[in-house]
């Protein structure tokens, strides 16, 4: 068994889960959690930069959890970070002082692969015997709304409407004035309408979903109507069910609170009290949009989707969750796709990129599977800039693929395939380049500097994109400092003097990255030693 800790760096709260994994089940046990409200999002909102007092406030939650998850043994510690850091202009320098104030690696994740997180945790909780689903997580910065079945997502989305940024943004009453109520309630319909269409477009016409909420905003609204309905508060709020009618009613009653009364309802915490009612009007509309009459409370959500997500990484889970271990090479393929992105030539630089990374593997570079798996994300998609222009196209490749919403990476990850992308002709990257400067630390830096060199030689041994080179042998003498790159040409009587005069060309990042000499050599047709690709 191993002890994983999932901290959810959210807009409102930082939220962490300490689980054993059982790999022979699979599945883990929740055996501590600790959370803080901590406020990361609130800042200032003409520059949206993370407020000096949250980042310090964040940074001490932070260090609390990794005492606990100290306490508890952990072998990993998963931390991810929502809307308030990656939308923040200075989201990347709070990442980096928590990385060298607590040696913590946090990963920015997008809203798309937020909600696709989320898909998980709740799966990892609920059985959904193939019946659609809609979940709803309100958070402080941003609603996530999934439909699903059980299987692939059908539909993912994160809109730009969460209870802190809207209590910030619209309430200024105590209580809550008539206008400023009316102001908000249209402001989350209009937000609300393009991913709740999207949504509905996605259910047959017979289809009726369950509607699933989880996450602390909801568990509050729910645990105020189970206190005022047991006259106690439940001990667990798994599986609670709240019509939209009571919804309504509650609405009205946190309408006409102060925010002294609504402290005093029974189940209420003070610093939820603040946000309350925006997050309730928040479901509310989208309850009402839907057309769903009632929502049923889960306990799992985003920490545990992380779990999941690190469990299908690992390759442990084999049951009704392994369509999702895929996830992220589909996404990729999606992507070329969408972008018409021919995927023959697109597979066969991929083959030679991962080819030639494995043959210097141990001997010009330490990178492993993930780093691998990067490379061929980027070979894949490294030509999707065409779908703009030829000129220039990598620059637009590099666009394209940061914004094209790819599913299983973190933020870092999808910034790592984009350069790699946008590097894979023309020079070296440098330290001007804005793109480059995205890359946070000397290790990501180095990954892009060494792995675009690799994609660089894949792609000219494609020059004419009709599958020349069938085989290649990359030779490391080491003490000389000379790579040998043995080619075999697919047809015997072709002397594949595009590819090498290309190969010339593009070898020089290698050469200047891996300090060594690169030779390229085409072999007799008959030799056996070298790796088809």
């Amino acid at each position: 068994m191993q002890t994983i800790a999932a901290i959810d760096v959210g807009t409102n709260s930082i939220h962490m889960v300490v689980v054993k994994v059982n790999p022979e089940i699979p599945a883990f046990n929740i055996i501590d959690t600790e959370k803080s409200t901590v406020r990361l999002g609130e800042g200032s909102k003409e520059t949206g930069l993370l407020h000096p007092d949250a980042i310090a406030r964040s940074i001490a939650a932070l260090r609390r959890c990794q005492e606990v998850a100290q306490a508890c043994k952990v072998d990993q510690i998963l931390a991810v970070a929502t809307s308030a850091v990656r939308e923040a202009p200075n989201g990347r320098s709070f990442i980096q002082e928590v990385e060298q104030e607590l040696d913590l690696k946090i990963n920015v994740i997008s809203g798309p692969e937020e909600a696709r997180r989320i898909y998980l945790g709740v799966l990892s909780g609920i059985e959904f015997h193939e019946n659609p689903h809609v979940i709803i997580d309100i958070g402080g910065g941003s609603t996530e709304l999934i439909l699903g079945n059980g299987q692939d997502p059908r539909s993912l989305s994160s809109t730009k409407v969460g209870a802190v940024r809207l209590t910030e943004e619209f309430i200024t009453t105590d209580p809550v004035c008539r206008r400023e109520f009316e102001r908000l309630q249209a402001y989350v319909r209009g937000m609300l309408e393009w991913p709740v269409g999207e949504l509905r477009s996605q259910l047959n016409p017979d289809e009726v979903p369950t509607l699933i909420g989880t996450s602390g905003t909801i568990e509050s609204i729910l645990k105020l109507h189970a206190c005022e309905v047991m006259g106690a508060c439940p001990t667990t709020l798994h599986g609670h069910v709240l019509t939209l009618a009571d919804l309504n009613d509650l609405i009205h009653q946190l309408r006409k609170y102060t925010y002294a009364e609504r402290c005093k309802m029974p189940g209420m915490l003070e610093r939820r009290a603040e946000i309350i009612l925006a997050g309730a009007v928040i479901l509310a509309e989208a309850m009402t949009m839907l057309k769903l009459e009632s929502i049923t409370t889960c306990e799992r959500a985003l920490r545990e989707g992380i779990v999941v997500d690190w469990m299908l990484k690992q390759g442990l889970i084999e049951d009704r969750l392994r369509y999702q271990g895929s996830v992220r090479e589909r996404s990729v393929t999606h992507l070329a796709h969408q972008y018409h992105v021919d995927l023959i030539p697109a597979e066969r630089i991929a083959n030679f990129a991962v080819a030639l990374f494995d043959q210097t593997q141990g001997a010009l570079h330490e990178w492993g599977a993930e780093e691998r798996h990067l490379l061929w994300a980027a070979a894949i998609l490294h030509n999707a800039g065409h779908y703009i222009s030829h000129s220039a196209h990598h620059k637009h490749s590099y666009y394209l693929i940061r914004h094209g919403g790819l599913l299983g990476y973190t933020d870092v990850e999808v910034e790592i395939i984009a350069n790699l992308a946008r590097y894979h002709r023309k020079g070296p990257p440098k330290k001007k380049h804005e793109n480059y400067q995205n890359l946070v630390n000397k290790t990501q830096r180095l990954i892009v500097d060494q792995l675009s060199a690799i994609l660089k030689l894949a792609v000219a041994l494609d020059r004419r994109q009709i599958g020349a080179i069938q085989a290649l042998r990359c030779e490391v003498d080491a003490s000389k400092q000379i790579v040998t790159l043995h080619l075999q040409a697919s047809q015997a009587d072709d002397d594949c003097a595009l590819e090498l005069w290309s190969l010339e060309i593009k070898k020089a990042c290698f050469e200047a990255v891996f300090d060594v000499t690169l030779v390229g050599q085409l072999e007799d047709h008959s030799n056996s030693d070298l790796q088809l690709v």
